[in-house]
Parts: structure tokens; C-alpha cells; sequence
């Protein structure tokens, strides 16, 4: 089964659970247009962000011996980014081993949060000055707020602010250089395993 048959079908166990408001809000806001990304070719800045367990891990370190696969995900209180990352950390994170790549995934999420059970490091750019830098953070409307606060969702506590990157993929070279940038304005839709690797 593919990511996207598998977000799929989350989603659309979700939108039948969600009050019938709630749901269109949530529906239009993925189907937004969004420009301006990073693109191949553009060089990404060094950064250093703590890991959930309040490590820091620099961009130095993660490109060490290879390319780097950064995936920039909304927050540990996405259902979509939670089955993301779980399936990365299954299908792709051992090929990446035999490829000389790593693995780390970034949110806005601070890293007072609870701690994902992944094997690669989780890291947390509050403030979204690493996901800014690529063109992937934006505020988040007034009614998707109002709809994210009524399932139990408060960004102001759980980000410090109302602010979501775009789900992301990017593949960073040692030189800092982007090889792959997969932008997903539709926050159900993700980037699937084979074409990461297709890319390294």
C-alpha cells in the first residue's frame, strides 16, 4: 500500500467523525494555493534546533557523511504527519542507512512535547525560522483556527504561535545545496518513500 492510500483512507475516516462545519473549513483550507518555496538548486542555511528531549542538532551534523532528508511536518497533533513519519521510519530510514543519507523530521512544535517514538531525530524550529527560510510557514486563518481550537487543538500553547509550515520534503547535499524540494500545500497529501529515494 502506498502513503497516499493510507492518508487517504485516514482522511477519510476523519472528515466522516468531524462536525459537518468543521469538515468544509478543514477541506478548503487544504485545497489553498501556496508559492514562493525554496527550490533545487538554492542553498539552505546552517541551523541548530533541539530534539524533543532538548538535544541540539545542527545541519552540520546531519550532513556529516552524506545528503540529508528533512521532512517539515505540522506537529506531533496531526493524525496525517503521525502516519507519515511512522511510515518513513518503516520503509525509508533502512535505505537510507545503505545509502550513506539521514533522516530528521522539523515542526514548529516546542520540544516540551511529548516525544515521538522514531528512530531518527525530531527536531523543533519554534518560531519556524528554518521552515520560514524555505518559503514553507504561514499564519493560520482565522476560521481554521477557530475550528482547530474546537477538536482540542490551541497552537498558541502547543507552537507559541498560530503558525503551520507547509508538509515538506527537501534533500540537502554536504554543500548545503537542495537536490529535492516537495512541497505539499494539501496537508493530506505527503511525499511518498520511492520518490525520496529516487531522488538520492
Amino acid at each position: 500500500m502506498t502513503l497516499e492510500t493510507a492518508l487517504t483512507g485516514l482522511n477519510r475516516r476523519l472528515s466522516a467523525a468531524l462536525p459537518p462545519g468543521i469538515a468544509e473549513i478543514l477541506d478548503a483550507d487544504r485545497r489553498r494555493a501556496a508559492t514562493g518555496f525554496a527550490e533545487v538548486g538554492d542553498r539552505i542555511e546552517d541551523f541548530t534546533l533541539p530534539a524533543a528531549d532538548g538535544v541540539p542538532t545542527g545541519l552540520d551534523e546531519l550532513v556529516a557523511d552524506g545528503p540529508a532528508v528533512l521532512v517539515f511536518y505540522r506537529g506531533q497533533w496531526c493524525p496525517y504527519c503521525n502516519l507519515t513519519l511512522r511510515t518513513y521510519q518503516q520503509e525509508l530510514l533502512p535505505e537510507l542507512a545503505e545509502r550513506g543519507a539521514t533522516l530528521a523530521a522539523i515542526s514548529p512544535q516546542k520540544p516540551d512535547g511529548p516525544a515521538p517514538d522514531l528512530a531518527f531525530p525530531v527536531l523543533s524550529d519554534v518560531g519556524s525560522t528554518v521552515g520560514r527560510s524555505l518559503g514553507l510557514s504561514y499564519p493560520v486563518s482565522d476560521d481554521v483556527r477557530e475550528a482547530m481550537k474546537t477538536l482540542g487543538t490551541d497552537l498558541e500553547e502547543v507552537n507559541g504561535s498560530w503558525e503551520l509550515v507547509h508538509p515538506a520534503v527537501v534533500v540537502v547535499g554536504r554543500d548545503r545545496v537542495l537536490r529535492f524540494v516537495d512541497v505539499h500545500p494539501d496537508f493530506v497529501t505527503r511525499t511518498e518513500p520511492a520518490d525520496i529515494l529516487k531522488a538520492l
